[in-house]
């Protein structure tokens, strides 16, 4: 019963945020922000002690200002991932327009498959709208599921009438195997801590030892299918642009840990270029290095 009623009363909020008009729907973003960043508190030492450790160059009063728009972007990308749910394929191309999609016809000609790698920035929800109807290739999101299973079928269902297939992190392997004769775009938000630290890559990432999801170089060099990596970058509130860039060509020719390392560098990048689009409140760097990782 508790599963049901919390999939009613997110029905319900996709249809009231769908008839809001966009200007208001930024007003109820502004108050979101503050009552996250000021009222609950959510996740603020986290946020804090993250930001600390990425810029140590910086001084307090900056490093205050990235925090405050960093809960103003989190509560935006939040809004608009429920105004997402309806929005028509002509404001999706137009909020969340990818600028180069001609890059990824060379591979598609061949047939040839590819992972696309993203971090949690700017608004990347909208990711899995755009992609299945701007890009060529099938689009394969690998995702983890969420708790409830009504709103996580709606979710799936909702991604697929757009062209783009969500898949289970568990049935990574027997997707790849399964499309393996088809042009697929595999994409992977592949920012956040590893489960299993045993496998990760430690990466440089902000001057920290940091522990790196190990699947996109593991999936890049079993297939060896090229790597894009996707910035997506804030044009104003609502409209998004998105840049894809080749990180490799021939994954099998590179060392271990040297994809991944191009990855998070081009991550950082990213991050440094407007450090409040990032997801801050997640712990990046609860995983420490041991002797034996």
């Amino acid at each position: 019963m508790i599963t049901v009623f919390y999939f009613i009363l997110f029905l319900i909020s996709i249809v009231i945020v769908a008839i809001i008009p966009w200007g208001l729907i930024y007003g109820y973003s502004n108050l979101m922000a503050k009552l996250l960043h000021k009222v609950l508190k959510y996740r603020v030492k986290v946020t804090r002690s993250n930001l600390r450790l990425a810029f140590p160059e910086k001084s307090d009063a900056e490093l205050a200002i990235i925090e405050k728009k960093s809960y103003q972007n989190l509560a935006d990308i939040s809004v608009e991932a429920l105004k997402g749910f309806t929005m028509r394929n002509s404001a999706i191309r137009e909020r969340h327009k990818i600028l180069n999609p001609e890059l990824l016809d060379y591979y598609y000609e061949r047939k040839q498959s590819i992972i696309g790698v993203a971090g949690h920035i700017s608004n990347w929800e909208w990711g899995a709208l755009s992609a299945g109807i701007q890009l060529m290739h099938h689009p394969v999101a690998i995702y983890k599921p969420l708790s409830n299973k009504l709103i996580d079928w709606f979710i799936k269902w909702n991604r697929s009438i757009r062209g783009t297939e969500l898949v289970p992190t568990n049935q990574t392997y027997e997707t790849f195997h399964k499309y393996k004769n088809e042009p697929c775009i595999y994409i992977l938000v592949a920012d956040q801590s590893p489960s299993h630290v045993s496998k990760a890559y430690w990466i440089k990432f902000f001057n920290q030892e940091t522990a790196c999801i190990h699947g996109p170089e593991k999936y890049a060099k079993m297939y060896n299918y090229p790597v894009v990596y996707i910035d997506i970058k804030r044009v104003q509130r609502g409209y998004y642009t998105v840049e894809l860039s080749v990180l490799c060509d021939k994954p099998n020719e590179m060392i271990d840990g040297e994809l991944t390392a191009a990855y998070m560098k081009k991550l950082e990048e990213s991050i440094r270029r407007c450090p409040e689009s990032w997801l801050w409140t997640h712990r990046r760097w609860k995983r420490k290095r041991t002797k034996t990782a």
